[in-house]
């Protein structure tokens, strides 16, 4: 990160890197006092995500609050400050044979904080869910510089409010996550990924058909398209379905042979199999692909799975070409829109988009683009009626405007 970081153009902000809970709560009500605003950075993997801020204030860098807090493995919990990285805090669990299931992008530079701040997720959500399905424990430092708690250290624990649900998405627009309790999984006995080289006809028979029908359990159903297999180093000339397989290695066996025999022919015969480590290195790449440079603009789409395939088709006729990857179990489509994009370019194809995924029940947000586009580009999608609520959330939880101001929905 840099000393004096931009966002959006604003700037350059004063960067302050506090090394401890009670540091960042001085440096929270020193700058509440002065009416100015903070802006919480964790591995800055999201940074160019949202709207440009409306306040002048200070950068805060929360990547030195990342002690391991309480470990008791049997329990199947563990306590950490938020600025620990993804991938710290899966060299931590994997030593006792644990594991948090969810795909994190740039996981050696994102952290856990800025993770549930921008609810980040990949492929194996199908199976595994968001971090909403794991957060059982949270603290987060207020506007006035106190340190608010909600949930707990075990799993059944069912007092006081779901702050965990509240806080997960919300931007940093609330305050500062310090603190997160989580509850784990075991590291499968096998992990299989496979790859099926599936032709473009064929897309819609699999998803609408034969995924829905399966009696395999997968934990990842994605597909990519040409475009995205560059950046996914796979070679490609027609589409590729991802499916991932974790269970006991038996299990895991009988369901690569069982989905082998449901699908078409023309699809099961073109597959690569990858195991354990290469499996592994295979579902990162996919994690990874919605900040895979090079590009100026990209987007995140979510509609009804069952729509996912009319999405892609109509996302992979336009021009200029797009690089695709939907995680189709759970209708989340990321595309990437080519470098050299204009802005008039760009705005027809995201309206198009936006148009189909709201029919579809969804919407399109964008998380990439150059600065001057926002102005232009809705980069949280089509207004929708739940947002009169996060404004009234946002006014009573921090009403002096500390936190992230403007750059979430709508300007909140």
């Amino acid at each position: 990160m840099l000393d004096a970081p931009y966002i959006d153009g604003h700037g350059p902000l004063l960067l302050t890197r506090p090394t401890s809970v009670g540091e960042l709560r001085g440096i929270v009500r020193r700058t509440t006092a002065a009416d100015e605003a903070l802006y919480p950075v964790g591995g800055a993997t999201m940074l160019e995500w949202g709207l440009p801020p409306t306040k002048p204030g200070i950068v805060v860098g929360l990547r030195e609050l990342k002690s391991v807090i309480d470990y008791p493995a049997r329990d199947m919990t563990i306590t950490v400050q938020a600025g620990i990285t993804i991938h710290e805090l899966r060299e931590v669990l994997k030593r006792e044979g644990q594991q948090l299931p969810v795909d994190i992008p740039l996981a050696e530079r994102a952290t856990l904080g800025g993770a549930i701040a921008t609810n980040a997720s990949g492929p194996r959500r199908f199976g595994y869910g968001t971090l909403r399905d794991y957060v059982i424990g949270i603290s987060v430092m207020n506007d006035r510089g106190e340190e608010i708690k909600g949930g707990g250290r075990v799993v059944k624990n069912v007092a006081g409010y779901d702050l965990m649900k509240l806080y997960t998405g919300s931007f940093g627009t609330l305050g500062i996550i310090t603190q997160v309790t989580l509850k784990v999984k075991p590291l499968a006995e096998a992990v299989v990924v496979l790859a099926y080289q599936c032709p473009n006809e064929a897309i819609a028979h699999v998803l609408d058909q034969v995924i829905p029908r399966t009696v395999t359990r997968p934990t990842i159903i994605s597909i990519a398209n040409a475009e995205a297999g560059s950046r996914l180093t796979l070679n490609a000339t027609s589409s590729t379905l991802l499916v991932g397989f974790e269970e006991k290695a038996e299990t895991v066996r009988w369901q690569v042979s069982q989905l082998n025999k449901e699908l078409p022919e023309q699809v099961a015969k073109f597959a690569s199999e990858f195991q354990g480590e290469m499996a592994t290195a295979v579902i990162h790449r996919w994690s990874d692909f919605p900040l895979s440079p090079p590009t100026t603009t990209t987007f995140k789409a979510n509609l009804l799975p069952q729509k996912t395939s009319e999405f892609f088709k109509l996302a992979d006729s336009l021009s200029p070409k797009l690089a695709l990857v939907a995680h189709a179990g759970n209708g989340i489509v990321f595309g990437h829109l080519p470098k050299e994009s204009t802005l008039g370019q760009a705005k027809e194809i995201l309206d198009r988009l936006r148009s189909e995924a709201v029919a579809s029940g969804g919407n399109l947000v964008v998380t990439r683009c150059p600065t001057g586009w926002k102005s232009v580009i809705p980069v949280w999608g089509q207004s929708t009626p739940d947002r009169v609520l996060m404004r009234a959330v946002k006014e009573k939880l921090d009403p002096g405007n500390v936190y992230n101001p403007g750059r979430f929905v709508d300007g909140i």
